[in-house]
């Protein structure tokens, strides 16, 4: 007989927003724990890659005072990450191309979010979201995971039905028009919303980033083999129409 199952739920304020954690398992304790452990986690990953906080990795590397082999094993391999999400999606995703200097904020809410993953199924979770500012790192299902007009937070265009993975969302919405070409330095006019399902969450939020940039040119780099198990849906900028690209996997 199937132990009976429990939901703990939980906010964690970090990296300048709240991450929202969800869990089912057996243990209740033991998924608090794993919360717990995810704080503790997300807060330690801030230390490294936060660019607001002058001690931080990230903002010494941006200084030019630590080369990135001097950088701790997370932020070389985040490097590497990004240099490979930047030749995907060639050039629309660049961290390097930001003000002040290297930025991988638009891949580390993602990996880190599949650490946290990790963390919890250790801790018995056998139904998982972690939730990072509207991108989703996922285990088990499913998951019903509705997407919001960027015109109207109320209105749900779009629901998506998915057994694990991540599925990351950008456009204006709260933040507004935040998202610049790196290409041409100004606000990205590509899209109005992408919102990218595969089995990473690091680089599903890099490539929607990317595709506000791209728009429909970015889906040739679905026929890449990198890019098999990601899909995307994107409403264009200038109409009210929307595309999609690759297999839904879930």
């Amino acid at each position: 007989m199937a132990a009976e199952q429990v939901k703990v739920m939980g906010e964690i304020p970090v990296w300048g927003t709240i991450v929202f954690i969800e869990c089912d398992g057996p243990d209740k304790d033991l998924l608090n724990s794993g919360i717990d452990k995810c704080a503790d986690y997300f807060r330690e990953v801030d230390e490294v890659f936060s660019t607001y906080k002058d001690k931080s990795q990230v903002s010494k590397l941006r200084r030019g005072e630590i080369k990135i082999e001097e950088c701790s094993q997370d932020l070389q391999e985040i490097w590497q990450l990004c240099l490979q999400a930047k030749e995907i999606t060639d050039g629309a995703f660049d961290p390097w191309c930001v003000e002040g200097g290297f930025d991988p904020s638009g891949y580390v809410k993602g990996w880190a979010s599949d650490k946290a993953i990790a963390i919890l199924r250790k801790h018995g979770a056998t139904f998982i979201q972690v939730n990072g500012a509207g991108d989703l790192s996922l285990f088990g299902g499913p998951h019903k995971i509705g997407i919001r007009s960027p015109e109207d937070a109320k209105v749900i265009l779009k629901v998506f039905e998915l057994n694990g993975g991540a599925i990351a969302t950008s456009g204006t919405y709260e933040r507004g028009a935040h998202i610049k070409d790196p290409h041409t330095g100004l606000i990205a006019i590509g899209a109005r919303s992408a919102t990218v399902v595969g089995p990473v969450g690091g680089l599903a939020d890099a490539l929607a980033t990317a595709l506000i940039v791209a728009g429909r040119d970015g889906a040739i780099w679905f026929n890449r083999s990198e890019l098999a198990q990601y899909s995307a849906w994107v409403i264009d900028r200038h109409e009210e129409v929307a595309w999609s690209v690759g297999l839904w996997h879930g």
